[in-house]
């Protein structure tokens, strides 16, 4: 067993996360789970099976990704969400590193996304690589509050996979649109962005070009064209929940004002 640290954030996910943790304890030596205010089972399960577990209010995506680290034994972390799992591949990949010895900084792993027990591949799904096995003392997450990646110089490519239960079906994904649109409009108000009132109609626009003709979805068929729809959707009402909050925003501070 490599000294390799697991960090995991968490919030209600009692489905996903004992297999989760099931499929990094061949290679790591220690688990840590940041957890957001779970309302099931997932810390109960998680500290049965030996993780650390931390409470910590969600601070967005990067910050939250990076807030486990600190309290890791091992400089070498792997970050993994609990609705992925480390494939065989991935687990005999990480066993043969000589991470004493490497001169890379971080390694990616080629993500398979599914929906239920179908594995999508169109318009960019797949090969998706994603930096998940870094040394700390020299890159971290990105402090961006929506999707984050891990900043590192030398980065190694593995033939290895992890499996993303990206959604059970086609109504989660729907479902998911809506909490991720709302997390990242937050996030990007957070972060002090302005948008216009045509903001989303735009990125929508772009958002569908890209993965229909940029990524080549328009000749993948059914799923090609499932991406590009959800993806335009997602970025739609992303911008649109962000105006929302701007207006408010503006509501408030008008009647401050006129206080």
């Amino acid at each position: 067993m490599k000294k390799i640290t697991a960090t995991i954030i968490t919030l209600n996910e009692a489905e996903n996360i004992r297999d989760c943790i099931a499929s990094v304890l061949p290679v790591c030596d220690e688990i840590i789970v940041v957890d957001s205010g779970s309302e099931d089972e997932t810390v109960a399960i998680a500290e049965s099976m030996g993780a650390r577990v931390f409470h910590q209010s969600y601070l967005g995506d990067g910050p939250q990704k990076d807030f486990g680290v600190q309290f890791a034994r091992n400089d070498w972390i792997l970050s993994i969400d609990a609705d992925e799992r480390l494939e065989d591949d991935a687990v005999r990949a990480i066993d043969g590193l000589e991470l004493e010895n490497t001169d890379a900084d971080a390694f990616a792993f080629r993500r398979r996304n599914y929906v239920g027990r179908h594995w999508i591949r169109a318009a960019g799904f797949y090969p998706d690589e994603v930096v998940r096995l870094y040394n700390r003392q020299k890159c971290r997450y990105l402090s961006k509050k929506k999707h984050s990646r891990v900043e590192a110089r030398k980065i190694k490519h593995l033939s290895a996979h992890i499996q993303h239960l990206t959604y059970r079906d086609y109504a989660h994904w729907i479902e998911r649109i809506n909490q991720l649109s709302s997390r990242d409009a937050w996030a990007m108000y957070e972060d002090g962005r302005c948008v216009r009132p045509l903001t989303p109609f735009f990125r929508s626009i772009w958002a569908m070009f890209r993965k229909l003709i940029l990524k080549g979805g328009i000749f993948q068929g059914k799923d090609g064209f499932t991406v590009a729809i959800t993806t335009a959707f997602h970025v739609y009402f992303k911008y649109l929940k962000f105006l929302e909050l701007q207006e408010k925003q503006h509501e408030i501070n008008s009647q401050e004002e006129s206080d």
